[in-house]
């Protein structure tokens, strides 16, 4: 039973006007009954006003489903005028209500002013009384409908007994119409339809096309039963809707993009082995269901063995005049480098189908590594790719998942290759030095076939189970240090080594490169900003202490973006940036030269170290107090290093008459021997020299020259042996500000590697055996006896 509710206040209706129910999916034609469900506020509304005066309203559909406030415009011209029964409210607002179809009617005009849609209607009778077809057409409608509701379950006998009673054809035309399976578009154009006879025929169609539809599903379900079980339920409803669109002439999309893949498989040229195993996975693809567990796997595999570059690369045209061009015009320096580019590709020119050694470019960060690269690229007029290699620390990364896996992909090199669209483009393999074995494999092992010019030709992806030549690439590897490396893998690489830059070649690749650079991104023309040679020179030494110029470029952009700042903000129209300028654009200067440490001490020594990037100098600094002999170190040394120290204190003892020095003293002194920068970890035999100078100027008293920086590494036979790294070391050194270094004699041959400049501004001297460290190093006991404060005289060329 309704509870009952207060009338809504009185609505004066002018004549021929009702309320409107918008309906979002519901047609109501004449004669049926139907519950409805209102939740909208304007149709809660119209319906609490004609329960109130007991008055029909009229059902109509809108003509977008999803529009929650709907005027007359956007709704269909046509409705159905309807009496409301019986009604219930339920606790959130909404209201369900059996309405019962009277008769069709269009809606006129709008009335607006009212809390509900409202309109003007009037009634549209049907065009012309019943005929003799169209009896013969309700005849056949009625036995179809029949047909189709035996056809479906569930239905109530009393619809049966209804449509077996009703004579009038418009009645039924339109209670078949309510009954049947179709859009509501469908059924508001069968409601808008006024002559009986066509209405009729419209009706008749759609119901002889559902039941041919359901007949030929039932066909399908017969043929198909035997081919599948429970588990299998929902392929089976997909073969379902595939025949039946086959049987209706209508061809789907899956079957469009099947074809693709065969005209795919036959545009990528593959090798016949490799294209008779795609097709023969493309045929079973053909066959399975496209809901499958298998069928997305498969055709992803297919997708990606139809998108690589099998086909042969085209015949390969080197011009070594524009490589070499290429080259000198994105980097300045680096002549070695460049020079054993070009000889490589005079190689690849006479002989391109020759086993070519892989190149590997070593230098510590900002040295132009990956751009050398992009050069050889743009040169050979090929596709550029970068792989970053960096922590990869999985085999499968490098090699691909195996097809088993849930989602499984190719590994890194055929991703590359695939994005690159060409065989022989150049790849370039950055941070290799940066992978690590992890649980789940070496990826170092991966990268053997990989790099190996016998084996890459028939490259294997676990992915893709199938070899690929790989042989055309032009591999180019890139690492900041290769000591780390496995043997195996240095051994398939040419190292070519790219030290730093001295100050002139960073000044000079600032006036070509990096200014011009940076002003474009600032948005900067000539005309607006200069920046003086001293502002540049004072933006290396002081705001920077890099062997590349990445952090140069940077310290460049924050000056040239103040300057954007001043220009965009009217401050002014040209601006000149000169070195007096930089303390207010970019802060009082970051780098500091250590000029407090470089003074002649004793027991303080200055060594060159050489790291990932680039060289640099450090301190080492010795003290001695009363104790048991013992030897202590600190400042994160590592066990080279440890072991250095042992062995110069060993050679200090060793060297104690030569200073001088009673043996016994050693034994009743504890000495400790520390590297500033403790967080930061050391480790190296080159600073096997700098740590016996130390020891032998703490013990002997005599200060160890503060202009002056050491390498090398030492015996106990007193020997200095020679160390890598020279380059870097020696620019580091003039970086500092230093005069002299002290290198060991077999690295003379390093000298010619340094550029002129650095051998014209630096002294060196080159020791055989720490003796020779001794007498270079120490102020002589003569300078100190006349004036123990005496500055240490100006070095020799040795």
């Amino acid at each position: 039973m309704n509870a009952p509710t207060a009338l809504p206040p009185a609505v004066d209706l002018p004549a021929g006007t009702v309320a409107v129910l918008p309906m979002r999916n519901l047609v109501l034609f004449p004669q049926v009954l139907t519950p409805v469900t209102l939740g909208r506020p304007k149709s809660v509304a119209a319906f609490e006003h004609a329960i109130a005066h007991e008055l029909p309203v009229v059902l109509v559909l809108q003509r977008e489903p999803g529009h929650d406030d709907p005027a007359l415009a956007d709704l269909w011209p046509v409705g159905t005028l309807t009496t409301l029964g019986q009604h219930h409210r339920h606790a959130d607002g909404q209201v369900q209500v059996v309405c019962q179809g009277l008769h069709r009617v269009r809606l006129l005009e709008p009335v607006v002013g009212l809390p509900f849609l409202a309109a003007r209607i009037e009634p549209m009778p049907d065009a012309a009384p019943s005929s003799s077809r169209a009896e013969a057409l309700a005849l056949q409608l009625r036995e179809r409908v029949q047909e189709l509701l035996s056809a479906m379950p569930g239905v109530p006998g009393e619809l049966v007994l209804m449509l077996q009673t009703i004579r009038e054809p418009a009645q039924l035309a339109d209670l078949a119409a309510s009954l049947i399976d179709i859009e509501p578009q469908d059924k508001q154009q069968l409601l808008e339809i006024l002559p009986t006879e066509e209405r009729l025929e419209q009706v008749l169609q759609r119901v002889t096309h559902r039941l041919e539809v359901m007949r030929i599903a039932r066909e399908i379900a017969a043929r198909t039963q035997e081919r599948f079980d429970d588990r299998q339920r929902r392929v089976l409803l997909h073969e379902q809707l595939r025949a039946i669109q086959k049987e209706l002439g209508e061809n789907g999309d899956e079957a469009r993009d099947i074809d693709q893949l065969d005209e795919a498989i036959t545009a990528a040229q593959m090798p016949p082995a490799v294209e008779s195993q795609v097709r023969k996975e493309w045929r079973r693809l053909k066959r399975m269901a496209d809901a499958g567990s298998e069928a997305a796997p498969l055709r992803t595999w297919i997708e990606w063995m139809t998108e690589l570059p099998w086909a042969p690369p085209a015949e390969l045209r080197i011009d070594l005049a524009a490589a070499r061009q290429s080259l000198e015009a994105d980097h300045f320096g680096l002549a070695r480098a460049k020079q054993r580019i070009v000889e490589y590709l005079a190689v690849k020119k006479l002989n391109p189908q020759g086993r070519a050694p892989i190149l590997c470019l070593v230098g510590p960060p900002g040295v132009g590594k990956t751009s050398l690269g992009q050069s050889v690229a743009r040169a050979l007029d090929r596709p550029f790719v970068r792989v970053s290699l960096g922590g990869v620390h999985d085999e499968a990364e490098l090699r691909g998942h195996r097809r088993t896996y849930v989602g499984a992909m190719p590994g890194h090199i055929v991703q590359a290759l695939r994005k690159a669209g060409a065989r022989d483009a150049v790849l370039m393999l950055d941070e290799i030095d940066k992978m690590s074995a992890g649980l789940h494999g070496d990826p170092y092992a991966a990268l053997l076939e990989l790099l190996d010019p016998e084996q890459n030709a028939s490259f294997r992806d676990n992915y893709l189970g199938q070899p690929f030549d790989v042989s055309r690439v032009l591999f180019i590897a890139t690492a900041n240090v290769v000591d780390g490396l496995p043997a195996a893998v240095r051994d398939r690489l040419e190292l070519i080594e790219l030290p730093g830059y001295t100050l002139e070649e960073k000044l000079a690749i600032a006036h070509r490169h990096l200014l011009a650079r940076q002003m474009q991104a600032c948005g900067l023309r000539d005309e607006q900003c200069q920046v003086s040679e001293a502002a540049l020179r004072a933006i290396a030494t002081d705001y920077t202490r890099e062997a590349g110029v990445r952090q140069y470029e940077r310290e460049l952009g924050r000056v040239l973006r103040a300057v954007a700042l001043q220009l965009a903000e009217g401050q002014a129209e040209r601006v000149r940036v000169d070195a007096s300028d930089l303390a207010t654009l970019l802060g009082p200067p970051t780098v500091e030269h250590d000029i407090g440490l470089r003074t002649s001490l004793t027991g303080v020594a200055t060594g060159l170290a050489w790291t990932p990037v680039g060289g640099d100098i450090l301190f080492i600094e010795a003290t001695r107090m009363a104790g048991t002999g013992r030897l202590i170190l600190t400042g994160q040394l590592g066990e080279v290093m440890k072991e250095s120290a042992q062995a110069a204190l060993t050679l200090v003892k060793s060297h104690a008459a030569a200073l001088g020095l009673s043996p016994a003293a050693f034994e009743q002194l504890d000495v400790h021997v520390h590297v500033p920068a403790g967080a930061i970890p050391k480790d190296g035999p080159s600073a096997g020299v700098a740590l016996f100078v130390a020891l032998a100027s703490l013990f002997s008293e005599r200060p160890v020259r503060h202009d002056l920086a050491m390498s090398g590494e030492i015996s106990l036979r007193g020997l200095v042996l020679p160390v890598g790294g020279i380059k870097d070391k020696v620019l580091a050194a003039q970086r500092a500000g230093l005069r002299g270094v002290l290198l060991p004699a077999r690295n003379r041959k390093d000298l010619q590697d340094i550029p002129e400049p650095t051998r014209e501004a630096l002294n060196f001297t080159w020791l055989d055996s720490v003796d020779d460290a001794i007498e270079a190093a120490l102020v002589p006991r003569l300078a100190l006896a006349m004036d123990p404060s005496a500055a240490p005289p100006a070095l020799g060329r040795l």
